[in-house]
């Protein structure tokens, strides 16, 4: 059993930057794929980056790509989301998702495990 904990989120002006973080519990996190999804409100879910288990595999929405980082840190049991040039548009609830397959899928169906959740504001 793997728990996520995701934390950085807050509310930042347009063309502000925030770092998501993402904690996760379990000595098996070094062999998970781990990706960021985020929801705003009355939408769908929607995949935003993935990062394969060994981190040299990275997916991206195309719509921040070129603005947002994702990366990990196996020895800390934490991944991560560098997000610059933030538009009102990624307001969002984010969450961080593990998946035991281990590579960087944009399919929520295939993330086992999940987390709370961190709300991002972004203000015009």
């Amino acid at each position: 059993q793997v728990q996520l904990v995701e934390s950085g989120g807050g509310l930042v002006q347009t063309g502000g930057s925030l770092r998501l973080s993402c904690a996760a519990s379990g000595r098996t996190f070094s062999s998970y794929g781990m990706g960021w999804f985020r929801q705003a409100p009355g939408k769908e879910r929607e995949f935003v980056a993935a990062i394969s288990w060994s981190g040299s595999v990275r997916n991206y929405v195309d719509s921040v790509k070129g603005r947002f980082t994702i990366s990990r840190d196996n020895a800390k049991n934490t991944v991560y989301l560098q997000m610059n040039g933030l538009k009102p548009e990624d307001t969002a609830v984010y969450y961080c998702a593990g998946s035991r397959v281990g590579g960087t899928s944009v399919s929520k169906a295939l993330y086992d495990y999940w987390g709370p959740g961190t709300q991002v504001t972004v203000s015009s």
